[in-house]
């Protein structure tokens, strides 16, 4: 029985994970690869459309809403209901627009691409990032 690790012998017998998410010049995956994994779809995504909906889409109602519950202490529930229904709307609009969701995909894409091309995590560079390409217009981090 031979070396498990063997790198000739795994070149022989070919690699255990796909092409796309092998290789490219990290070994991170293939940069230029848009496909989406499960967990990419279900949760990563979905986590930035949701950090960017209540940071760039309804911040004013989420204001609103924490400067009522500062105010209304535990009685937040019963004084606050008008301004939680406010941010609730805002919320569904966004959460359920397709160009925004579009938006998000293409963002998180952007930024994975970047790591497997540098190594380094593209939210860092979110500035630097080159719209068409993914790139940073310069590494100054």
């Amino acid at each position: 029985m031979g070396n498990v690790l063997n790198t000739d012998a795994a070149e022989k017998q070919g690699h255990v994970l796909p092409p796309h998410m092998g290789g490219g010049p990290m070994n991170l995956g293939d940069p230029d690869d848009r496909t989406l994994r499960k967990v990419e779809r279900d949760i990563l995504i979905l986590n930035l459309l949701r950090k960017k909906m209540h940071e760039e889409k309804c911040h004013a109602e989420a204001e609103v809403l924490d400067k009522c519950g500062g105010e209304a202490g535990l009685l937040v529930g019963i004084k606050c209901r008008q301004e939680r229904d406010s941010l609730l709307d805002c919320s569904k609009k966004w959460f359920y627009d397709e160009d925004f969701r579009q938006e998000c995909v293409e963002e998180y894409l952007k930024q994975r691409s970047y790591y497997r091309r540098t190594g380094k995590p593209g939210y860092l560079y979110k500035e630097e990032i080159d719209n068409s390409s993914g790139i940073p217009n310069s590494a100054t981090i």
